[in-house]
């Protein structure tokens, strides 16, 4: 019988065909019907039994599935609740990441202070103005301590932004006062401000001069000021009792000659005070061996400003020389000679000594200084673009600060600007830059001259070079200019357009001047307007007279080919442009001159592979673009 009741469960429908199962069973209680069914052939008792126990799972079945229904809701919930617990967390997180970054940049920016007043405090070599004192009857008159120190660092400011520090510049201290710059910040359960943790940590470890001293009025109701600092001798200036403005510009000299003497040097030089000048040097030159190259170079040029020798003046810089003849300051001297010599119409020789500087020595220099050292050698070899790089690298180098000034750099950028015919550049320049002391001013309107020269407009021209060139009588203005404002530039240009603008009286007073007999431009100048007034043996004679005045430089051979040209010697003209080029083989001019030459001799292709070398050295020249475009046009 178990096996009949297996078999009928289990599905033994080939023996019982006469019982059929339904198709699909739609839930327990059919499910238990059917099997109480098939069951009940066999035995009524077993199918009730089966019936009842199939039953009771049908309702536990149904139980568990309520029970299913209402926990889904409360599963629900608590993911739900859990997704916002792990929400939370994560916004925890980043609020502590955040917190943690933000105490570790505060401990980095502490620190980074630490250490940038550790720097200051180690190399700090400022002159410190600390407050004077005061008797209490000046003090309720308004004059305090505070104030006269004030008055002596206003002074002292004055003084050194009049001086033009040049290479100098590198000795050029800081001036403050004790009491500016305060930073109010406390340092905790120390109880004092981080300036004065600076001030501590200077006094410590730094350089500083400290400057200060006593006003006093005297028995004659007059006033005494004293001043005195470190390592610098006291010293008591006297007047009325509304002298004081009088007094605090004395102490400030005073000190100025006591705590930079090679910049109290440059300044008495600059402002025309050289027998001054070279008395001081003399007497401050043992005892400031750090200063002495550079104390010498201004003796150099005060020997010469007082009318020495050029013999004088070689020696002192030879004496220079001596101090180091073994660095990389050599170049620095060879700098000086060359411009001395320059500066004596001694051209040829400044050449060579400019192969020196352009030598492997300069090699050693650093790339900022090799091109301040070479921008005479430049000048004489018209080498523009590389001078004009070299400006451009002093401008990017935080060093040019110490060296020259920014504005000095813009307007040596615009005069080379013009000089490689690209007007409109030099005007961008001129207009990007901040023109502040007279001989600024007066040197952009040399170069706005110029540009004017470059368009055509000679008129326009002569009027501004006649502005310029009248304040070349002032000293400082000689020692601070561009080169373009020594030797020849600073004269004999003026008289090739003062021609060109109808004054040729002008022109023959500028040429008059005995230095132009010794100075190359100015006889390839003469030569020039000798020519446009049909003097062409006097000008021949005078082109002849440039070029043996220097040999090496290329300008004379320029004018003379240029003036070949014009006659119809086209052979001689190549001759005198091709010299020129050897000498000067970075100057644009002579090889567009040279291109137009060939192009004159139908010499196409020639032409075109000068005016393309040419483009290289001047590529915003509007006329050379012009001819090489023919010269391309013509040449198929």
């Amino acid at each position: 019988m178990a096996d009949d009741l297996l078999g009928g469960v289990l599905g033994g429908e080939e023996e019982r065909p006469e019982v059929e199962a339904p198709q699909s069973v739609a839930g327990a209680d059919a499910f238990a019907a059917a099997v109480a069914a098939r069951l009940s052939g066999n035995d009524p008792e077993v199918a009730r039994r089966t019936a009842e126990f199939l039953s009771d799972q049908s309702r536990l079945l149904k139980t568990q599935a309520q029970h299913l229904e209402d926990e889904h809701a409360l599963r629900l919930a608590q993911l739900a609740h859990q997704r916002s617990l792990l929400h939370g967390q994560r916004i925890g997180q980043a609020i502590r990441i955040a917190f943690q970054v933000v105490i570790a940049l505060l401990v980095l920016v502490i620190g980074a202070g630490v250490a940038v007043m550790l720097h200051d405090a180690f190399t700090s070599r400022n002159v410190v103005i600390d407050a004077f004192d005061t008797p209490a009857a000046l003090a309720a008159r308004g004059v305090t301590g505070k104030v006269v120190a004030g008055d002596v660092l206003d002074a002292l400011t004055r003084l050194q932004n009049v001086t033009f520090a040049g290479g100098a510049g590198e000795y050029k201290s800081s001036l403050t006062n004790a009491w500016s710059n305060q930073v109010t910040v406390e340092v905790p359960e120390i109880g004092i401000s981080l300036a004065e943790l600076s001030q501590v940590l200077r006094a410590r470890f730094g350089h500083d001069v400290h400057i200060g001293g006593a006003l006093v009025q005297t028995d004659s109701g007059g006033l005494a000021l004293t001043i005195r600092g470190d390592g610098l001798a006291a010293k008591t200036f006297r007047g009325d009792a509304d002298s004081l403005p009088q007094l605090t510009a004395q102490a400030a000299q005073d000190l100025y000659a006591q705590s930079e003497p090679l910049l109290w040097a440059t300044y008495l030089r600059q402002m025309g005070r050289c027998p001054e000048a070279l008395t001081f040097i003399r007497a401050v030159y043992d005892g400031y061996p750090q200063y002495q190259r550079s104390l010498l170079y201004d003796e150099a040029d005060c020997v010469r400003d007082t009318g020495g020798p050029l013999s004088e003046v070689l020696a002192v810089l030879h004496q220079a020389e001596a101090i180091f003849p073994q660095t990389t300051e050599l170049s620095s001297t060879y700098w000086q000679e060359q411009w001395q010599l320059f500066l004596f119409g001694e051209e040829e020789q400044a050449w060579r000594i400019g192969q020196k500087v352009d030598s492997p020595i300069a090699d050693h220099v650093p790339a900022f200084l090799r091109g301040w050292d070479q921008s005479l050698w430049y000048e004489l070899t018209r080498d523009y673009s590389a001078q004009r790089e070299a400006y451009v690298v002093l401008l990017q180098t935080e060093a040019a600060e110490s060296q020259w000034s920014e504005t000095n750099e813009h307007l040596s950028v615009a005069y080379d600007d013009v000089a490689l015919h690209d007007p409109d550049a030099a005007e961008f320049a001129l207009h990007n830059t901040s023109l502040g002391s007279p001989q600024e001013n007066r040197e952009a309107t040399y170069i706005r001259a110029l540009i004017a020269e470059e368009r055509g407009d000679s008129v326009t021209a002569a009027q501004q070079l006649e502005a310029a060139s009248a304040g070349l009588m002032d000293p400082l203005a000689r020692n601070v200019l561009a080169p373009a404002w020594e030797g020849t530039e600073s004269g004999c240009v003026i008289a090739p357009i003062e021609e060109a603008a109808g004054h040729p009286e002008k022109a023959d007073a500028i040429l008059a001047n005995p230095d132009a007999a010794h100075l190359t431009d100015c006889q390839r100048f003469r030569g020039d307007i000798l020519d446009h007034r049909g003097d062409w043996v006097g000008a021949q004679q005078a082109y002849a007279q440039s070029v043996a005045l220097a040999p090496d430089l290329p300008a004379g051979y320029y004018s003379w080919g240029i003036a070949l040209a014009r006659h119809g010697d086209l052979a001689g003209a190549i001759t005198k442009l091709e010299a020129a080029n050897q000498r000067g083989p970075h100057w644009a001019d002579p090889l567009k001159a040279w291109g137009d030459v060939l192009v004159k001799q139908g010499h196409w292709s020639d032409a075109l592979a000068k005016y393309d070398e040419a483009l290289k050295y001047a590529p915003h020249w509007a006329e050379l673009m012009q001819a090489r475009d023919t010269a391309s046009s013509q040449r198929h």
